[in-house]
């Protein structure tokens, strides 16, 4: 990542704190009666409530099925049984396994304690007894559609939270006075209000993710959620349930509802981080929901639209990958209307001592040594090195510095550059072969942060060719 001495317009990401777009509460009214049903649909409405009927336990949970309520409300007695509510009871209970946070409110002309004991531990929310009172059926409606909208806001917080732990940061910012990068920030000020999908090129270890906040904190979405997700890196099992989500019992290990990464994004931006890396089966998935804007979660039927903005990063060439066959032409015109490429961190030199300082100065108060400074023999092995690794190899190079560092002083030898660097190289000529080999697979495991089949096609080997290298050098740290 890189941070900006230059700032930009930008404000804080943080998770969705912002309310969900409000409509028109969607409940469903189940009853055998017609006359009942149309009484009830002509109340709500004029409450300002959308309504759909079902007249038959079956014809609920079909509705259930292939829409989205927000709240049900349902007669406990059915043509079969029209006194005991044991109809009732049924569909109340596979309306919980369905759904265990969709409020629910029964209702019957036989009103009994019991029956109403019955009816709550069995997940009902409420209970209304036929003949109804408008009012008091109008509030307890109210009531349980205000608490069903703090459940789904207190899940999808959870959800959101989850995202957060796993390493996403906060304020983005970009450390940058080089001329390589005017054109970075540029395009940043210019595209990031326009909603528009951005694609970010760039060597591993560029700060495309950087980026990506960026745009997301300059847009009218800054106040949703930044949803990152490594798209690359998603087996085929599990692409779907992390994109989409999945329902309850949808496979074997779905104890409960999940929100797909799209869902939690929804108003906001989600970053596809490693886009270059996704199977074709995948890509295809994909498409289909940037295309319509609707998905399905993995087990549902219910179609779900979502209004995200998408940014995705590669170090994928991908106009070739496309020629190859092995990237979707028109999946990449999705993802690119706006591209931003990154220079390496080589190509940008005059950035190296500022974003050195930087990084020295935000790991310096993590690890208490916020008088540390660099040496000027340190900025000279800093400028002399090459960074394959780019702003992330400087970055944890600066780290390990300060922990290596006997006094405030930082020196060259403190960075730990020396074995990768210049006088590496230049001892190629004294290695055997064997240590030549061994030290360009360590480089390109490197540049390729320990992925075997990027570094594999890197060198011009076989997967299964550099694994037998691999174990034959005893290198460890690949994936």
């Amino acid at each position: 990542m890189f941070p900006v001495s230059e700032p930009l317009p930008v404000s804080v990401v943080t998770p969705v704190s912002a309310p969900i777009a409000t409509r028109p509460s969607r409940i469903l009214i189940a009853d055998d009666q017609a006359d009942v049903l149309e009484a009830l649909r002509l109340l709500l409405k004029r409450d300002g409530h959308t309504i759909v009927t079902a007249q038959s336990p079956a014809g609920a949970l079909a509705t259930l099925e292939a829409e989205d309520v927000d709240l049900v409300l349902m007669d406990l007695n059915y043509a079969r049984d029209t006194t005991s509510g044991r109809e009732g009871m049924d569909l109340l209970g596979r309306i919980r396994a369905q759904d265990a946070a969709l409020p629910v409110v029964v209702m019957t002309a036989w009103s009994s304690v019991e029956g109403a004991v019955e009816a709550m531990r069995g997940g009902a929310r409420d209970y209304v007894q036929k003949p109804w009172d408008n009012t008091r059926l109008l509030a307890t409606l109210r009531t349980q559609l205000e608490l069903g909208r703090a459940l789904k806001r207190s899940r999808r917080l959870e959800e959101e939270n989850q995202h957060l732990r796993r390493g996403q940061g906060g304020l983005p910012t970009m450390v940058s006075e080089s001329r390589a990068m005017l054109p970075v920030r540029r395009m940043i000020e210019r595209v990031a209000p326009s909603g528009a999908n951005v694609l970010v090129t760039g060597e591993h270890g560029t700060g495309k993710e950087v980026v990506a906040r960026l745009l997301h904190a300059s847009s009218t979405r800054a106040d949703r959620a930044f949803v990152a997700v490594n798209s690359g890196g998603l087996s085929e099992g599990v692409f779907e349930s992390e994109l989409f989500g999945h329902v309850k019992g949808a496979f074997t290990d779905a104890k409960a509802d999940r929100i797909g990464c799209f869902e939690l994004a929804d108003g906001g931006t989600l970053f596809l981080d490693e886009i270059g890396n996704m199977p074709l089966s995948q890509q295809a998935k994909l498409l289909r929901v940037l295309q319509t804007g609707e998905l399905h979660p993995v087990g549902s039927s219910k179609t779900r639209r979502v209004d995200v903005r998408v940014v995705s990063a590669t170090n994928v060439d991908l106009a070739k990958a496309v020629a190859e066959g092995r990237f979707r032409e028109d999946l990449l015109y999705r993802l690119n209307t706006v591209e931003v490429p990154l220079p390496p961190l080589r190509e940008r030199r005059e950035d190296i001592p500022l974003l050195a300082s930087h990084f020295l100065a935000e790991h310096g108060k993590r690890y208490g040594r916020n008088a540390a400074r660099l040496t000027p023999g340190a900025l000279e092995a800093l400028l002399a090195y090459p960074w394959p690794g780019n702003v992330r190899e400087l970055e944890h190079a600066v780290e390990r510095s300060l922990l290596m560092a006997v006094g405030d002083d930082v020196s060259a030898e403190d960075l730990l550059l020396r074995r990768a660097g210049r006088e590496g190289l230049s001892r190629l000529e004294e290695m055997t072969l064997e240590e030549v080999e061994r030290y360009l697979i360590e480089r390109a495991l490197a540049r390729h942060e320990g992925n075997v089949s990027e570094a594999a096609k890197g060198l011009g080997l076989s997967r299964s060719a550099l694994y037998r290298r691999l174990q034959y050098y005893g290198i460890k740290g690949a994936r």
